[in-house]
């Protein structure tokens, strides 16, 4: 006979306010849809709360917006001080040492649309507090060797406000981007983070937003070094369902 804990459909709670709103995943059925449709009497956008136990949970909170935003010329002081921050600067340092010249020499190509890397700025409530850099792992093929889907979207980020840090942004930052990245990138089925095996803050980030970890492997850094992360894959299609259909002009 089948497992009963296996074949029970999963549970899903959509926190609104003071309410928590109960429901269960249908067949076959994404998981933010799922949410969705839990919060759908009382309105209101769900968010990942934490996705890696047996419950999934959301979180609906209309006053903490975070968006996404291209970065700019303008934010590379901002960038500057984030990476001199102790707290990103323990898992950023091998770009080098993070002045505003060498921010600008390895960031601004990044900015200027002149690599396959794109740079995004985290806001909440119009407040710049961190960041993302995504990119296609197929466009770096030393990378794509080591990753089990070059066709994936790879992603890299951090709070670097330390006032922000560890105050439960990091998955509702991460949803945002998984958003915005399926709008840019509708063909991808998965998206690839790959934070050092140490980095347990990140890797319970990720484990929030619903990515599932897999293979530890060495990673040859920029500045001559090895470091070994942790392979950690979001299915698209699972979490965040297909693709929104893009509108005819």
């Amino acid at each position: 006979m089948p497992d009963a804990d296996a074949t029970a459909a999963r549970p899903v709670v959509v926190r609104h306010g003071d309410r928590q709103l109960a429901g269960a995943l249908l067949p076959g059925e994404p998981w933010a849809a799922a949410a969705a449709r839990i919060c759908a009497p009382v309105g209101g956008e769900p968010v990942a709360q934490d996705l890696s136990g047996d419950v999934l949970r959301f979180d609906v909170d209309p006053d903490r917006a975070v968006y996404l935003r291209a970065m700019t010329y303008s934010d590379l002081p901002a960038l500057t001080r984030w990476l001199q921050e102790p707290h990103v600067r323990r898992w950023w340092h091998n770009d080098g040492e993070p002045s505003m010249e060498r921010v600008t020499e390895t960031y601004g190509p990044r900015v200027d649309g002149r690599t396959p890397t794109r740079m995004w700025v985290v806001e909440v409530n119009g407040r710049s507090v961190g960041f993302v850099q995504d990119y296609r792992i197929r466009d770096y093929p030393g990378f794509a060797l080591l990753t089990p889907d070059p066709d994936a979207i790879g992603l890299d980020y951090a709070i670097g406000e330390p006032g922000w840090a560890g105050r439960g942004l990091g998955a509702r930052m991460l949803w945002a981007w998984m958003q915005d990245a399926q709008r840019r990138f509708p063909d991808a089925t998965s998206y690839f983070a790959a934070p050092d095996h140490a980095n347990t803050a990140s890797l319970r980030i990720l484990d929030k937003a619903g990515f599932t970890r897999g293979t530890w492997f060495d990673e040859p850094q920029r500045d001559g070094t090895t470091a070994t992360v942790v392979g950690c894959t979001l299915d698209v299609r699972r979490v965040l369902g297909p693709a929104p259909r893009r509108r005819a002009p």
